[in-house]
């Protein structure tokens, strides 16, 4: 017999909000968290904008151990720490490493951990031949693993601890597997998290890839439109969601507070072929995705409320909404609800999927819609889909059972996951 999953701890670090609270507040604002960074206009950037999570060294001192705080420099080991530790705390569990059996275990994604903006005071050193000076901090703070490594120095768990990497599905995929290791019964509780650093060592290639918004300088606020006939490209951003996962059993013994139940999920390629590539997603594997995730979770289309998109701000948004208008098969009239924190928070690309899914499972809790910013004009493929009523640009205080979450990554990889509501 398969084990229920549920949610019971969150933590959030992203460009307009350092906790869970100020998230959930920021959400049902519409605060943005996107700023022009004036240093990327002398480096020649055509996009000058982008989302950096305002921690500071006092915030870096009060919430974290004296030793990371102080010594850890990579940005995306700090924020997964940040988010992973309240996340912890927040299901109601104590951090007492050695303490917890084999059956409790992490998961922590990162996408380019080693172009975070720390990396500048590594690489001057080797180039004029001083790499002995680099400390012992280099490789960890580098590594793939890093930020789940450097989390797990805190927490000391012994169960399965590893990270994952898939461009912009991370976050997402690193929770479906973390749902799955306990749903078979291989794990009773996980900890799932993504992060993703900042700075321009990241930012410089999806430049020169001409996919960043670039008209919008004067005006930040005003530069990640999903969904809008006017999208010009993706703000880049950091930041770090982490979310508890255990046994329905498990929480309920413990009379710990639940967030969502996760019902399933699916996660694939469209092989490169067929429409996809590198960058794009084959629409056939996107359909399959969502169909397989609502299959699985014992789902169907007319149950969703909300579609917790991935919408990007680029020429990608109007296919996402095509497939997911193949998928669910809906009259146009019966279109869920859609929405993405992208507005306010930009792409944190590694990190987008876990922040995104703390967006979705808070909606659910708390019985609210957030609103996408800058939809004033939306795009006529979009519109011809998707009724202008469903496109929130306002808040929608409103009770909702069932959230179905996705992210699309380069590379053609394709993640869902449906969430819905537990009543406590």
């Amino acid at each position: 017999m398969k084990n229920r999953v549920v949610i019971t701890g969150m933590g959030v670090v992203a460009p307009n909000a350092l906790n869970v609270d100020e998230f959930r507040k920021a959400l049902q604002e519409g605060k943005s968290g996107i700023k022009r960074y004036e240093n990327l206009g002398e480096i020649n950037f055509k996009c000058q904008l982008g989302g950096k999570p305002p921690v500071t060294q006092e915030y870096k001192d009060e919430h974290l151990p004296h030793f990371v705080a102080q010594k850890v420099k990579n940005n995306a080991v700090i924020y997964a720490c940040l988010s992973g530790l309240e996340a912890w705390n927040d299901a109601g569990l104590e951090i007492k490493p050695g303490g917890y059996d084999r059956k409790t275990g992490m998961l922590v994604g990162s996408g380019a951990l080693g172009l975070d903006s720390f990396i500048e005071h590594k690489i001057y050193p080797i180039d004029q031949g001083n790499h002995r000076k680099l400390g012992s901090r280099s490789v960890p703070e580098s590594m793939s693993s890093g930020a789940g490594a450097y989390l797990n120095s805190i927490l000391g768990l012994r169960g399965r601890i590893f990270s994952n990497s898939s461009a912009c599905i991370t976050g997402s995929e690193a929770v479906l597997q973390g749902f799955e290791m306990i749903q078979s019964g291989k794990m009773e509780r996980m900890l799932c998290a993504s992060s993703e650093g900042d700075g321009r060592y990241i930012w410089g290639g999806f430049d020169a890839m001409r996919v960043l918004c670039s008209d919008s300088n004067e005006a930040p606020e005003k530069g990640s439109r999903p969904m809008s006939a006017t999208s010009s490209g993706f703000i880049p951003s950091g930041g770090s969601g982490a979310l508890v996962l255990e046994t329905l059993e498990a929480a309920q013994a413990r009379g710990a507070k639940i967030y969502a139940e996760i019902l399933g999920g699916e996660v694939n390629s469209g092989g490169q072929t067929d429409g996809g590539s590198m960058t794009a997603q084959n629409p056939q594997a996107v359909v399959d995705c969502i169909t397989t995730a609502l299959e699985r979770s014992g789902v169907a289309p007319e149950e969703i409320d909300l579609i917790a998109g991935h919408l990007t701000s680029t020429k990608g948004d109007p296919y996402e909404v095509i497939n997911w208008s193949t998928a669910l098969n809906l009259p146009k009239d019966d279109f869920p609800y859609i929405n993405t924190p992208k507005s306010m928070i930009g792409h944190c690309v590694a990190g987008a999927g876990s922040i995104e899914l703390v967006a979705s499972a808070l909606q659910l809790a708390e019985g609210f819609i957030h609103p996408n910013l800058n939809v004033a004009e939306i795009h006529p493929e979009i519109e011809k889909l998707v009724p202008l009523e469903k496109i929130p640009s306002k808040l929608i205080k409103k009770d909702i059972k069932t959230v179905i979450k996705a992210n699309f990554g380069f590379g053609d990889l394709n993640c869902v996951l449906v969430l819905r509501k537990m009543n406590n």
